[in-house]
């Protein structure tokens, strides 16, 4: 069989082999060969050492000796399953994995990362797992890094929900990466209402086989969140703090990633975190009072369509303002603005937006701020604005306005009554809180 890493130089060396390196400074490091891939270096050979932690190693500085063959070189195909299994506890509990960082472990067979979902896994992250549920049903259904997701995803992971609620689910946790996860929060929030528990969202920033992980602790809240939350909303549960101290669980349509790698990256805008959860000791703390209650008499209400012809567009100092016609012109029925300041683009787009606006295209004004709202009505270009026919987003966040319009131009066919509904406050997306006093990080004092 050809070596996996014969193109970069290591003739005698395989993907998933255990290697001895010795570096020409004396540093001898000993580890698992990973898989090569397309961004590989030529020179390069990446190894995993027992810490969890890789690090590359360079032909031209190092003698390698294989200590042990790879059992295969092929990374195995794990199929989609689902599995029910039941515990002692109460809880009826549904898990949907949709991919991300966070159902992610290595293989030490092939060194490669693969997808981790069964329930025996689970429990092994969860020891008192089984204690705590009546039963869980876990189920794949994506795996997708989720800068992949669609409206159709969404369409998709939504009706799962709403038929484990039909089915007599408590609550429902849904692995997900991280990079679009407000998306999806805010997606099902709208696309399924009226439900009986909560839904929790959860990811990691770092992988399972890292030392620094946040997979374990975050998964451990989602589940505390699932038996004790009082809310029946779509949430984030995430790490609040950059140590293992305690994790935040946002409400779907008020939560945005604020850093592309911290451990708590996700932070609650224009509002507060619904509650916290403290790891050491499982306890649930309420912060939040303005909740929509969980009740098991509720009918989900299920409206699971997205339009794919909304666009989010960013104002910008010179931008071309030409480009709303053109989306108008491609079929584009809804564009949302991240507008600056208290909701502005240069005073030239007016007329091309009054020109939309008037065919039909619903236009909404959002703030690149984020935190705060939107004011048309202090300075004259947002006059002008409103003027046109442009709606406000008001504290929304404008992924949370994109979201929205997509899924009322889904489902809804009158275009008044789009714009009703888009101002009207559905599933706690608008707010009517004193926003300065929720700025940055008031929560880590």
């Amino acid at each position: 069989m050809r070596s996996l890493h014969s193109r970069c130089g290591f003739n005698d060396v395989e993907e998933g082999d255990i290697v001895r390196v010795r570096l020409k400074s004396g540093e001898v490091l000993e580890g698992i060969v990973m898989p090569v891939t397309e961004f590989s270096s030529e020179d390069i050979i990446i190894i995993k050492l027992s810490n969890g932690y890789n690090v590359g190693v360079s032909k031209n500085n190092a003698e390698i000796e294989v200590l042990g063959k790879s059992k295969t070189s092929v990374v195995k195909e794990y199929p989609m399953e689902r599995t029910k299994i039941e515990g002692k506890g109460s809880l009826k509990l549904a898990f949907i994995s949709a991919g991300g960082t966070i159902m992610s472990k290595v293989e030490y067979e092939t060194g490669a990362v693969r997808p981790a979902i069964n329930v025996s896994e689970l429990i092994d992250m969860v020891p008192n797992l089984l204690d705590i549920v009546s039963y869980i049903e876990v189920e794949e259904v994506f795996r997708l890094l989720s800068e992949n997701m669609t409206p159709k995803h969404w369409e998709e992971i939504a009706k799962i929900v709403a038929m484990k609620f039909m089915d007599g689910t408590d609550s429902v946790i849904i692995a997900h990466g991280t990079d679009t996860m407000s998306y999806t929060a805010a997606a099902l929030a709208f696309a399924v209402q009226n439900i009986p528990g909560p839904v929790i969202l959860v990811g990691s920033q770092r992988s399972s086989d890292r030392p620094s992980t946040d997979a374990v602790m975050n998964l451990r809240g989602s589940i505390t969140v699932a038996a004790k939350a009082p809310f029946g909303e779509v949430t984030v549960c995430m790490h609040g703090h950059t140590s293992d101290t305690y994790i935040l669980i946002h409400r779907g349509v008020r939560v945005r990633k604020m850093h592309s790698s911290r451990r708590d990256a996700f932070q609650s805008i224009n509002d507060i975190p619904l509650a916290k959860v403290i790891p050491t000791t499982g306890e649930f703390i309420l912060l939040n009072k303005d909740y929509i209650p969980k009740s098991k008499d509720r009918n989900v209400k299920l409206r699971p369509r997205f339009s794919d012809r909304v666009f989010l567009l960013k104002a910008f100092p010179g931008v071309d303002c030409s480009i709303i016609e053109y989306l108008a012109s491609v079929g584009y029925r809804g564009i949302v603005i991240e507008g600056t300041g208290l909701g502005h683009i240069k005073e030239d787009c007016v007329p091309v937006i009054k020109n939309v606006v008037d065919e039909g295209v619903i236009v909404v004004m959002s703030t690149q701020t984020l935190f705060g709202r939107v004011n048309m009505k202090v300075y004259t270009t947002g006059r002008k604005l409103l003027k046109a026919g442009v709606l406000s987003a008001d504290d929304m966040l404008p992924e949370v306005a994109y979201v929205k319009l997509s899924w009322l131009l889904g489902n809804v066919n009158d275009v008044d009554e789009v714009k009703k509904l888009f101002v009207s406050n559905l599933v706690k997306e608008l707010g009517n809180i004193h926003h300065e006093n929720y700025f940055p990080r008031w929560y880590h004092g």
